[in-house]
């Protein structure tokens, strides 16, 4: 008896397809994507407008395409060591590594193949000091800050480092080498992110104490040392904005952007520091979650300040 082999299900071959798209955007983290861009983009054309150059070029086009790959590959190897902890997490058990949606071994080539491709392009198109400091952000928060999560609340402030670097790598990638404008750039979005992680810490301690991660909120949960440590980086952002004003890199209209944005960071987080009374639940994640708006909105928008005011002038 002879059968007709079935047809193949076209809607479900599109429906597979279109999972495989949306896995893949998922392991990518666009969003945190994204935020690597626009800093890096800010110091690409900070350095550029010191070289004297356009710095809308096809360098700039490369060095930006280069370190979103690698910060692609970055964020799938972040999410296959994590794999069993973002399984037990609400918020992030819906991941494809989390979810078994792909393999341990489809991760894993995925990442390292990212991260491999995007230094190599960087070094052809751009620069080796721009390929090197971009492999070893991805080295620094892959290998040593994803492990050291589940061991030290330390963590938080060693993951700053490779989170910081993505301005200066803009900066290097339009300079050839690292000068004092960039370490300024490094410095405030070192600063930033502290008062920035501690409103998602709180925010989502529950999800982190049951994985077993670190952060300050779960290892001395009656919010003082958060509080603190968010209130600490809030009042050392001002004067650490004003550095490329007192560097030359950008004028005081910029400047007085900063002192502004700087005492909105700074009067959000003291708000913050409310989480030590006794508040209803409801209440402090309020608060939680305002700092972490503010601290989205604010960093763009200094970014934003110190490249429409760079070296004085008052437009791009």
């Amino acid at each position: 008896m002879v059968t007709a082999a079935p047809i193949p299900d076209a809607r479900a071959s599109v429906t597979r397809r279109s999972t495989i798209v949306t896995d893949y955007l998922e392991l990518f983290k666009p969003r945190v994507t994204l935020m690597v861009i626009i800093t890096a983009a800010a110091g690409f054309y900070l350095g550029s407008l010191r070289s004297g150059i356009s710095p809308l070029n096809l360098q700039f086009v490369w060095a930006m395409v280069g370190m979103a790959i690698v910060t692609a590959g970055s964020s799938t190897l972040n999410q296959v060591l994590e794999r069993r902890t973002d399984a037990l997490m609400p918020r992030t058990q819906s991941r494809p590594m989390a979810a078994k949606r792909l393999s341990l071994a489809h991760g894993l080539v995925i990442g390292l193949l990212c991260i491999a491709l995007g230094s190599v392009l960087l070094a052809v198109t751009t620069n080796l000091i721009t390929s090197m400091l971009t492999l070893l952000t991805a080295i620094g928060y892959v290998a040593i800050y994803t492990p050291l999560k589940r061991m030290s609340m330390a963590a938080t402030f060693v993951g700053a480092f490779p989170g910081a670097l993505p301005p200066l790598i803009g900066w290097t990638a339009a300079r050839g080498f690292i000068e004092w404008p960039a370490v300024a750039l490094f410095a405030i979005l070192f600063v930033w992110q502290f008062p920035h992680f501690e409103a998602i810490g709180w925010l989502y301690r529950a999800d982190y104490a049951r994985a077993g991660i670190l952060v300050t909120a779960v290892a001395k949960p009656d919010g003082r040392a958060t509080a603190a440590q968010a209130l600490f980086y809030a009042v050392l952002m001002i004067p650490a904005s004003l550095w490329p004003v007192w560097l030359g890199t950008s004028g005081w209209a910029y400047g007085a952007a900063a002192i502004i944005l700087g005492l909105v960071y700074l009067y959000t987080t003291l708000r913050f520091t409310r989480i030590t009374r006794d508040l209803p639940p409801a209440e402090s994640r309020k608060i939680a979650r305002d700092l972490l708006k503010v601290s989205v909105i604010y960093l763009p928008l200094l970014l934003a300040a110190m490249m429409l005011n760079a070296h004085g002038r008052i437009f791009f």
